[in-house]
């Protein structure tokens, strides 16, 4: 039996995969939104673009619980962080099961954005027990949790709301979030204390610590903006696609837009080979190359966007690269030293939610001012941004490479 006094080195990879479970769970709440975004939106008596105020309020509220509570990562156990923040999910949950009217909606998913901390304590948490040849191989599988949360959030979503109502929806989701909080005990491992916590900085020295570290590191802050635009193309394409399939000039269903979601797929079996890549040539050169092949996908969605089986081809290039974007932006903060990871962290994802929260109104107004063209105008200023500061890191990074 191993030493108890020692510290974890390296995760199993049950442990792994079982983490990026938790993880798809966690993050699955704040997409449940995306294929149904019209049927809230009717049921509420609501507009387009005020509809897009849940999911832009949700990742707002995100970026500022990630503000606010990711840094205790670094002086608290990820663990106990973790199951807290999944009962906080809980019940802002029930909150969204039990509205009657748009504001209480939007208040209850508004206090989801801000608990959905866990799958962003959770890379951190894995970075400290796998050996650093492995970090980006195990940040993809991270990843690909997500995806799968995403995946399943999305598709099953449209489907359900199709034949039943669509706050069944969220009455599930309340029931894995209580099966997820009551297991979290059981699947983290808690942290052996190294320090007395005196030693500790105390929660303020750690927020303020941010702003200092990313100065330092000013690679973690332009790649938090690069996944800024790139969650951002995300967000604002498939909001945008709810939309326009769902309108009148398409005529179908929120279970197409579903099943067109499922497309995502490909994503869980291309993003660990896109971490394994990166491990060998840099997370920049991938980034920027990345970049490229996702704007040329993001190029082609006005051209193809009136017929379906068209718009797969942009959808499922978008879905294939966007995540691998991701993962090499992780990594610019998951190689540096242990002890500030966290705090970089919150850093890079608190920039890829704010942007992301923007994207998500800007895009649901978007289609609502110019309808499909209005969408994916949007998404290639986007995209062409994110190529643009990919080229500058690739850039920046390359003195390093030389010699």
């Amino acid at each position: 039996m191993a030493n108890t006094n020692q510290p974890s080195s390296y995760l199993s990879r049950k442990a792994e995969f079982t983490l990026a479970t938790v993880g798809g769970i966690i993050v699955a709440n704040a997409y449940y939104i995306h294929p149904i975004i019209s049927e809230v939106a009717d049921d509420f008596s609501v507009s387009a673009s005020t509809i897009g105020l849940v999911p832009a309020f949700n990742q707002i509220a995100l970026a500022l619980g990630i503000f606010l509570l990711l840094p205790l990562g670094d002086r608290y156990s990820n663990r106990r962080l973790s199951i807290l923040f999944a009962a906080g999910q809980t019940i802002s949950l029930g909150i969204m099961v039990l509205a009657n009217s748009f504001i209480v909606f939007l208040v209850g998913s508004t206090i989801l954005g801000f608990f959905t901390i866990g799958p962003y304590l959770l890379p951190t948490y894995a970075s400290k027990r796998v050996s650093p040849d492995r970090l980006g191989s195990v940040t993809a599988t991270l990843t690909v949790g997500t995806i799968f949360g995403i995946l399943i959030a999305r598709t099953g979503a449209g489907v359900i709301a199709q034949y039943f109502e669509w706050q069944l929806i969220y009455i599930i989701a309340a029931c894995l979030m209580i099966g997820t909080t009551i297991s979290l005990p059981f699947i983290m491992e808690g942290r052996r204390e190294t320090s007395v916590p005196e030693d500790r900085p105390n929660y303020f020295r750690l927020v303020g610590s941010l702003f200092p570290l990313l100065r330092q590191h000013p690679q973690v802050f332009v790649s938090g903006i690069i996944q800024a635009f790139n969650f951002g193309i995300f967000l604002s394409v498939w909001l945008g696609l709810a939309l326009h399939l769902t309108s009148p000039a398409m005529g179908y269903g929120v279970d197409i837009v579903g099943y067109l979601a499922a497309f995502a797929v490909v994503a869980i079996f291309a993003t660990p080979r896109l971490g394994k890549w990166a491990d060998k040539i840099g997370p920049e050169k991938a980034r920027l190359r990345l970049a490229l092949v996702q704007m040329a996908g993001v190029a082609l969605l006005y051209p193809l966007g009136q017929n379906l089986w068209l718009l797969m081809i942009p959808v499922v290039v978008m879905n294939t690269v966007g995540p691998g974007i991701d993962v090499t932006g992780r990594m610019t903060s998951l190689s540096l030293a242990p002890e500030i990871r966290t705090r970089l962290m919150t850093g890079y994802i608190v920039l890829m939610f704010v942007g992301a929260g923007f994207a998500s109104w800007v895009g649901t107004a978007s289609y609502e001012w110019a309808g499909w063209a209005g969408s994916s105008a949007m998404a290639f200023a986007l995209s062409a941004g994110l190529v643009g500061l990919s080229w500058h890191q690739a850039r920046a990074a390359l003195p390093h490479s030389v010699n």
